[in-house]
């Protein structure tokens, strides 16, 4: 990848990359009549069924009984027969990262598991030789003296990795090895001289091994804004965006939640996202503000960084593309795919030991200023030590300024116990997990890295579910695939990559897994009076599924084919 100074950048219309919509279509303005299918509504507590839905423009206007929504017919009436299929709701991605999308889709992928993508599946890597043989594949493929990124390293699987060997691998190649958790890099000789970083520029950082070329957590946030000409691309980002867009329409989703925006450089971000946007695919764009990363852009200022992102939906909102009103998203402790999190119990080895994203001082600070501010705040935190320094921080605030209907809420939490279930009911804090950690790590981090009790037992969702504490689902693409069916599979059967069956107990019902994934997703990102439910009122968003996920067996979850969806009110079939 050649440099790009931000003067190219706003050349970016020079660029003819192939988009999947060429032009929104001409807005609706008469009645749509959907009937003939198996209609599940979300409301309640239960499967409930309707006969027919009826939208004028792309709002809902009746519910209910075929021959009762036929009374409100009027003037010009489309009928759309559902010829048997269910239509639900339609699926909402309460947490995936379009940057990381548009780097990971396009380059080449060498994981321990294997990916779809829309252009090809990229088989799996699970040893040290078949991950070294991926990369090399890989770099003969790159062209001389231009950036070459690679994505889905993990240590576990694919052994140790660093600067000298990516160099003896790559000596005139230019190469960045991104870890699975998207929280590390590792780079060569050619790659730092490209980005012209030398190691003064990250005097103080402990999360920086120079030697190593590894760069992980703060450290990985500290280079990222050193070389976002590289990692934004116009081609390749567009490029990467554009097959986000297939895997939306693909996987039933018609609105998606960027919690953190922007990861490096905001003006390049928003401008690819609108490009993209502009296409109109199905789908909408929920930015929730970087409150760590606005902090850095303000100079160290989280007041300045509150007026910035207070300005933001003025000035940046489109029809498509929002910025979420008074919600933040902060950064408590490190990846779970990195063994980063902090953890109360020690790791099984001295090789792995917890990260804070923040350093805690600043990272109380920052609570504090925007629970005081009225804030819905989103915090990243994995581990139960990582989990509960962000409970003990939010008790102090809540006696300081107690809040009703705060919507405080916990993303990922990839290990907790009972006992932090009934601190978070307490608090009236809101979950978005990632039911996908216990499928893919399990296993692995039984043998290394957290031993079998508390590998086996990651995600435990029963213990959020049956407090009654509000729950969704979430892929933080691309550490889970954006696949919604496949989280609330994981959930209902806690089946792992190796097939088998582990924390039974823990599993929960498949009308709490279908929730997780429309409405409680939708309540997740406080738009839950305007999406999430098929409901008198509210956006005509559908996914249109071959069978209905309460009358199939479980383990079938996940296979069921999305047939369409329906986008304020228009009819797009999914031909993947």
């Amino acid at each position: 990848m050649k440099k790009l100074t931000k003067a190219s950048l706003l050349m970016l219309g020079v660029f003819n990359i192939p988009f999947l919509y060429a032009e929104p279509a001409t807005k609706q303005t008469e009645q749509v009549l959907y009937s003939g299918g198996k209609i599940i509504t979300m409301e309640g507590q239960k499967p409930q069924y309707v006969d027919a839905v009826l939208v004028e423009n792309d709002k809902i206007t009746q519910v209910g009984k075929l021959n009762d929504v036929k009374k409100h017919l009027h003037g010009k009436v489309s009928m759309v027969d559902l010829k048997g299929k269910t239509m639900m709701p339609g699926f909402i991605e309460p947490h995936l990262h379009p940057s990381i999308a548009a780097l990971m889709l396009p380059n080449d992928t060498v994981a321990p598991h294997a990916w779809n993508k829309p252009n090809g599946v990229t088989k799996a890597a699970k040893t040290p030789e078949a991950f070294i043989e991926g990369i090399k594949d890989s770099i003969a493929k790159a062209s001389p003296g231009q950036m070459h990124f690679i994505w889905g390293y993990h240590q576990l699987w694919h052994g140790e990795l660093n600067r000298d060997v990516l160099n003896k691998l790559a000596s005139d190649k230019p190469v960045g090895i991104i870890h699975r958790s998207f929280h590390e890099i590792f780079i060569n000789d050619a790659a730092i001289k490209l980005f012209k970083i030398k190691e003064d520029d990250f005097t103080g950082n402990k999360q920086v091994n120079w030697q190593k070329g590894h760069f992980y957590e703060g450290g990985w946030l500290a280079l990222v804004p050193k070389i976002a000409p590289y990692l934004l691309n116009p081609e390749s980002y567009s490029e990467g965006l554009n097959l986000m867009s297939q895997l939306m329409l693909k996987n039933g989703i018609t609105t998606v939640s960027e919690p953190g925006f922007p990861s490096s450089d905001f003006n390049m971000e928003y401008s690819l996202l609108k490009k993209e946007m502009d296409t109109n695919p199905p789908y909408d764009v929920l930015l929730i503000p970087n409150g760590t990363q606005l902090y850095t852009m303000a100079g160290g200022s989280n007041e300045k960084a509150e007026v910035a992102m207070s300005k933001l939906p003025e000035k940046y909102n489109t029809h498509n593309i929002t910025f979420a009103p008074k919600q933040v998203k902060l950064f408590s402790d490190g990846a779970i795919y990195s063994l980063a999190m902090q953890m109360k119990a020690p790791y099984l080895s001295n090789k792995f030991k917890g990260e804070w994203m923040t350093p805690l001082d600043l990272f109380q600070e920052q609570l504090s200023f925007y629970w005081n501010k009225g804030y819905q705040i989103h915090v990243h935190a994995n581990g139960d030590k990582g989990i509960q320094q962000v409970l003990d921080f939010n008790i102090k605030d809540q006696q300081a300024l107690p809040r009703e209907d705060h919507r405080f809420t916990l993303h990922h939490m990839g290990y907790f116990d009972a006992d932090l279930a009934e601190q978070i009911k307490k608090l009236n804090i809101e979950t978005s997990v990632n039911p996908y950690y216990l499928w893919a790590l399990a296993t692995k981090y039984s043998e290394v890295g957290l031993g079998k009790e508390r590998a086996e037992n990651l995600v435990q969702i029963k213990e959020l579910s049956k407090r009654n504490i509000p729950v969704s689902f979430h892929s933080d693409f691309a550490m889970a695939p954006a696949e919604p069916l496949t989280l609330a599979w994981t959930a209902v059967n806690r089946v792992v990559a190796e097939g088998n069956a582990l924390s039974q107990e823990q599993r929960i019902d498949v009308f709490t897994a279908m929730k997780a994934i429309t409405l409680d997703a939708a309540r997740t990102l406080n738009q839950e009076k305007f999406i999430g439910s098929i409901k008198v009122g509210k956006t005509a968003n559908f996914t249109i599924l071959e069978e209905d996920p309460f009358n199939i067996e479980p383990i079938k979850l996940k296979d069921i084919k999305v047939n369409a969806v329906v986008y304020k009110g228009r009819w797009v079939n999914n031909t993947l």
